[in-house]
């Protein structure tokens, strides 16, 4: 029961920071709240932790097939280190921008919002490698082991913390948005510390074996 909570919290976390600079999906769930109101950018924001959840269900059974062949191992971590090396890379070059981006949104109704989440969502082909890697490192760490509750605690932590950023943009855009390259900016440095973090733990395993 403790490795459950361990790892819902440690993967709420990793997803609760990967979707708080603001973006395609946050920005859209704000402008849905703004234009249609808050119960269309909740709508909203389910359809995109809806498709998270089928992402992150992917990327575990990767992360399976991956590790019950031995042969592959040293693939996955070093798609791991590209990836991690990748987002350190990106994150850093997100916080040095100093102007102030503008992100694409798109029309929404209240009939469609939930599809519409789940669309932008689809688009992401980040989502499933960036849990992929994840899921290779909580193996590692002993805090998952591909069992259905410790996948379903997986699966279910990973839309969690995706919907609470989502909701927080819903409900606070209009205090959120006077700070927002103040926000984004410090959020990519931590974000590109924390990959940086994953990163050279990735390569102490690589080294140790």
């Amino acid at each position: 029961m403790t490795h459950l909570l361990i790892l819902f919290f440690a993967t709420y976390s990793a997803a609760f920071m990967a979707t708080v600079p603001p973006g395609l999906l946050n920005m859209n769930a704000a402008k849905a709240s703004v234009e249609k109101g808050r119960l269309n950018g909740i709508i909203f924001s389910l359809g995109v932790s809806t498709m998270i959840m089928m992402q992150a269900y992917i990327a575990v059974y990767i992360s399976k097939f991956l590790y019950n062949n031995p042969q592959v191992i040293d693939i996955l971590l070093k798609a791991a280190i590209a990836i991690f090396a990748f987002f350190a890379i990106y994150f850093f070059a997100m916080a040095k921008q100093k102007k102030k981006r503008k992100f694409k949104t798109v029309n929404l109704s209240k009939k469609n919002s939930f599809f519409k989440g789940t669309l932008l969502a689809a688009l992401n082909l980040l989502t499933i490698p960036y849990y992929s890697s994840l899921n290779a490192m909580w193996n590692e760490a002993g805090w998952i082991k591909f069992e259905a509750q410790d996948i379903a605690t997986f699966v279910f932590a990973a839309a969690c913390g995706t919907f609470s950023v989502l909701y927080l943009y819903v409900f606070y855009f209009n205090k959120l948005e006077a700070k927002t390259n103040t926000f984004s900016k410090n959020s990519n440095y931590i974000l590109s510390a924390l990959m940086l973090v994953l990163l050279m733990i990735t390569l102490i395993r690589i080294f140790y074996n």
